[in-house]
């Protein structure tokens, strides 16, 4: 009856089963099989139990057998009930294993109400530890899409669970679990646990279909989401659903392409708001690579920007340079670039436009044939090392960093996603747009994150779900908001700068909310880690996120850390320098130098230990400019401080502070420094009073310009 049930299955759910060989080799070597997969649906075993070859035994849960379907989806399979929370649950299965049958069991020990991963329970980590099985990861995709599903279907605006979704099963490799040999008792548990769980979490990612291109990634939301779900709305009261998004960047994409003939890169200077997410697939559809230029850098970087890219035509708004009083800049601008204002493109949209696209077949677009290698955008480095550099990262590079996401962090359909962070800033365009849009949320978009009095009205009016936001911009937030207006906070996530353990105590003390840390760069698109709340650790940035390779190397008077090297699919296709213009020069073996001084622990968590740059080399002694700053805003949490170094004649270099707070002096550092029991050598010299500390458009910390103003006091003494 095996094969009626394959056919039955195949025909309602589309079933299908990538990667099976894995498991044909297994049985080819006649060795026992621990099978672990997500669980997500009723379906999930059945499934397992038709498509997998071989006999297998499944491991259920006595309490999900008092249902009478339950009891019926179970006829179809082998299995044996236990109490997950008793000791001895994992008996019989260990036996089974021994005498080398195949073997099933879900880590989570329930169906998913989310549609990701859940908490993973120790029984499947003692199984694999006492039976030396090999085990074979399965991860299911689309069944949390069925009506045999456990989500909530309000979640699915427009797009509600469905009888018959689409179903693949992806069979990874076998893989066993090494442990450290003095790890013993509780030590040797948890150490097993967390292996499992990255093996379940990882295996999310790789089991995840992954289209070719944005554009065909825009087209398949549409059909997996449903075109009528709202999936953007900016302050200005515009909506746009998935269908209206496609469609209007098929319209003017046609446009821009007729005014884009030869080129390849195209600028782009626009605000957060539905006409950028617009204008950004518009240009994907017809296969052209977006610059996204920073507006708040000024002209000197913009000007370089545009030159390192060899662009032609930079697209912005007429109101947009109007209320952000950037005339004068694209009047300079426009001696070495084309400007198009995208007014008078829409005023020359007719109804012939309209219909050619309503009738039009996205799919024959240039933009869906596009490889995962080819440039997919062009972002540029804050020029924190002098010129702004481009970082041109390809289809792959994006795509899968919001798989990685993802695998990291549950997004749930039409769940409700606040973005004000730039898109020319990455985290910002991956993880701000990109993400909501493609993995079926909505994003409301802002065009300022230094808005603190209004942005928590906003996300209070809208029962925003997910917040991004870098450690200034969230201390803002705190400052003006409400203790309820973040009650429908289900993660606050914060990157690009350090998270101060002030602002970490804040939320939880006034929000009852936790920040999850994490922590990328440009160059990986961005996101490189990140605290999940199924996986998290104070004080650090997270894990790394699936997919990705890592190396330290020693630094020369640093002993806790090394400089990270990072290798995977997120890793950019190369820089473009402003030295070379328009030559790609690719990472050395694929290897990416962050530049980051960091540390990372047997469970692989990482801490950031500062930047390579910010270290300083006083008396011999390599000193983290970072651990100073940190002791220092334990002592003044409210003010904003920055620590720097400045050549000394007998020290080789010395610490400055600058700073906003009235209150500091040296002796009250001195003080903060004999309570955090930091050496003297950690003491800033000078302490130098600004009434504003210089940031970027990210909210990060512009340490060029606090550089300059230590330089030019030290000048004038």
């Amino acid at each position: 009856m095996k094969w009626l049930a394959k056919l039955i299955l195949k025909m309602l759910f589309r079933v299908e089963v990538r990667g099976l060989e894995h498991f044909k080799k297994i049985e080819a070597g006649q060795e026992s099989a621990l099978i672990v997969a997500n669980h997500v649906s009723l379906l999930d075993g059945p499934l397992l139990a038709t498509f997998l070859t071989g006999n297998i035994t499944f491991m259920i849960d006595e309490k999900h057998t008092h249902k009478w379907y339950e009891r019926y989806l179970l006829s179809f399979v082998n299995f044996f009930t236990v109490d997950m929370h008793s000791p001895f649950a994992a008996k019989h299965m260990i036996e089974e294993l021994k005498k080398g049958n195949h073997c099933m069991i879900f880590p989570e020990g329930r169906i998913s109400t989310t549609g990701s991963l859940m908490k993973i329970y120790e029984g499947t980590a003692m199984v694999a530890d006492h039976s030396k099985a090999a085990i074979l990861p399965v991860f299911i995709e689309g069944a949390q899409y069925s009506k045999l599903s456990y989500l909530d279907g309000t979640h699915f605006a427009f797009s509600p669970r469905k009888w018959f979704p689409k179903i693949t099963l992806t069979v990874l490799p076998p893989q066993r679990i090494e442990f450290p040999a003095e790890l013993k008792g509780r030590q040797k548990h948890h150490y097993l646990k967390n292996a499992i769980y990255l093996l379940m979490r990882d295996s999310s990612f790789f089991g995840q279909h992954q289209p070719s291109s944005l554009w065909q990634a825009l087209n398949e939301s549409v059909h997996k989401y449903g075109g009528k779900a709202t999936c953007v709305e900016d302050f200005n009261g515009v909506v746009l659903s998935r269908k209206k998004l496609m469609l209007g960047s098929q319209i003017l994409g046609n446009k821009l392409h007729k005014k884009l003939t030869g080129q390849t890169r195209v600028g782009v200077l626009l605000p957060n708001v539905s006409g950028l997410a617009a204008t950004f697939f518009a240009l994907k559809a017809y296969g052209y690579v977006p610059a996204m230029l920073n507006f708040t850098a000024g002209l000197g970087p913009m000007k370089s920007a545009c030159e390192t890219a060899e662009l032609k035509t930079l697209i912005t708004s007429r109101k947009f340079v109007d209320v952000f009083e950037l005339g004068s800049v694209i009047e300079a601008l426009s001696d070495i670039v084309t400007i198009l204002y995208l007014e008078d493109i829409r005023a020359d949209i007719g109804l012939g436009d309209k219909l050619a696209a309503l009738f039009g077949n996205p799919q024959k677009l240039p933009g869906y044939s596009q490889t995962l290698e080819q440039e997919a955008v062009i972002l540029f480095t804050s020029g924190s090392e002098g010129a702004p550099k481009g970082v041109v990262l390809s289809n792959q590079n994006v795509l899968s960093n919001i798989n990685q996401i993802s695998a990291m962090v549950t997004l749930l359909p039409g769940e409700q996603l606040f973005n004000a962070l730039p898109t020319f800033h990455s985290f910002g365009l991956t993880a701000g747009l990109l993400w909501p849009i493609l993995k079926g949320a909505k994003v409301y978009l802002y065009p300022s994150p230094l808005h603190y009095g209004v942005i928590p009205e906003l996300i209070y009016q809208l029962n925003v779900k997910v917040l991004f936001g870098t450690d200034t911009f969230f201390s803002g937030y705190a400052k003006k908001a409400q203790p309820y207006d973040f009650y429908s906070i289900r993660a606050l996530v914060a990157g690009a700068e350090k998270l101060r353990p002030e602002t970490r105590r804040l939320y939880a003390d006034k929000f009852h909310v936790p920040i999850y840390e994490g922590y990328g760069v440009t160059e990986t698109s961005p996101v490189l880690s990140v605290n999940t709340p199924t996986s998290f650790k104070t004080g650090t940035v997270g894990q790394f996120v699936p997919g990705v390779e890592y190396r330290l190397e020693a630094v020369p008077g640093i002993t806790d850390g090394g400089r990270l090297f990072v290798k995977g699919p997120n890793i950019m296709k190369g820089y473009l320098m402003p030295d070379q213009p328009g030559i790609l020069q690719p990472p050395k073996d694929a290897w990416h130098d962050t530049g980051d001084i960091v540390d990372v622990d047997s469970e692989g968590f990482v801490s950031i230990k500062g930047r390579a740059k910010r270290f300083a080399k006083i008396g011999g002694e390599m000193i983290s400019l970072t651990a100073v700053e940190s002791y220092i805003n334990n002592a003044s949490p409210e003010g904003h401080h920055v620590v720097v170094a400045v050549a000394d004649e007998r020290k080789g270099e010395q610490l400055i502070l600058v700073t906003n707070d009235e209150s500091l002096s040296r002796q009250t550092v001195k003080d903060a420094a004999k309570a955090a029991e930091v050496a003297e050598i950690m003491i800033p010299r000078t302490v130098i009073l600004v009434e504003k500390i210089p940031v970027l458009g990210t909210g990060k910390t512009n340490y060029p310009e606090v550089q300059k103003i230590a330089d030019r006091h030290f000048k004038a003494v």
